[in-house]
């Protein structure tokens, strides 16, 4: 099992999450962060810091496409180990639908 982070994490990307990681997993795109699924070690710290309730087991119902997005870019975007700021405007992305169509992008962050 690993934890992956879903589309609730676009253009939100609040880092909560890689301030309590004990193994530093989370990787950095321009608007959304991912769980390398190879370096996760499955201890669940990061689930409940997460304000926009992006992170999830791999173990529910759907995750197939997160899981391979996570596994994907946790490989080559660069690797977070500190929280930054979030985005200005995250808290209005916070809860919308579709967001991957709309606004997920491949770009690695920094």
């Amino acid at each position: 099992m690993t934890y992956v982070v879903t589309e609730a994490c676009i253009k939100c990307k609040y880092m909560d999450c890689v301030e309590v990681c004990p193994v530093d997993c989370f990787y950095e795109g321009e608007n959304m962060l991912v769980i390398n699924p190879n370096e996760c070690i499955d201890c669940g710290v990061c689930e409940p810091e997460c304000p926009a309730e992006a992170i999830f087991p791999d173990t529910e119902d759907g995750l197939d496409q997160w899981l391979e997005l996570n596994a994907k870019y946790g490989e080559t975007w660069p690797n977070i180990s500190e929280k930054g700021p979030a985005p200005a405007d995250a808290d209005e992305f916070k809860g919308e639908e579709g967001k991957f169509a709309k606004y997920f992008s491949d770009k690695p962050g920094g």
